[in-house]
């Protein structure tokens, strides 16, 4: 094991009588409470165990705090989403979550109307989900045509063909959630 593995479980004790001291707590208590043994609890505390995850997640649970708090895990990274806008099929699309996988959210400006480069309707796996941010929108689904506003938004089933674009002179901005599928269909470069 590292040195900041070391290091992380070497605070785990001092954490966890600090934790249980800030209760009122007797070990007894403790050992009532998460199901360990007032011996184990102890020899947590002076550092003369080493922690295991099936003894912290009672712990966590009974002390009431996340499990990052007990051990003190050092920081992952940069936790901010550094937003790098992308520009396809006349669309500007900002990616707003960056994990890998599941459903994804975006802001996407689509063009004023009549400079969107196609009004063709498309299908795909999976569902999505948008939101009016700005402008009006214009949204065809199979052979229903809608138009929405600020503050409105709309769930459908990709599968059905469907159009979306800006209804009048400005851009359309909207915040869009879709998974892998709608991804690669509204991101992947244009077949026009």
């Amino acid at each position: 094991m590292g040195s900041t593995e070391e290091d992380v479980l070497a605070g785990v004790g001092a954490r966890l009588r600090a934790l249980r001291q800030a209760r009122n707590a007797t070990l007894a208590e403790l050992a009532t409470e998460t199901g360990l043994t007032a011996s184990t609890l102890s020899r947590l505390e002076n550092g003369r165990l080493r922690p295991t995850l099936e003894q912290l997640l009672p712990l966590a649970r009974a002390h009431g705090v996340p499990l990052d708090d007990l051990v003190a895990a050092p920081l992952t990274g940069d936790p901010r989403v550094h937003l790098r806008p992308v520009r396809r099929n006349g669309l500007t699309v900002v990616p707003l979550t960056r994990r890998p996988g599941g459903v994804q959210a975006y802001k996407v400006v689509h063009p004023p109307a009549g400079q969107a480069p196609t009004r063709e309707l498309q299908t795909h796996e999976g569902y999505e989900w948008f939101y009016v941010l700005n402008g009006t929108v214009r949204f065809l689904l199979g052979e229903q045509e809608f138009r929405l506003g600020v503050g409105e938004a709309a769930e459908f089933d990709t599968r059905v063909p469907h159009w979306i674009g800006s209804a009048d002179s400005r851009p359309a901005e909207l915040l869009t959630l879709f998974g892998a599928q709608g991804e690669r269909a509204h991101l992947s470069p244009s077949r026009h």
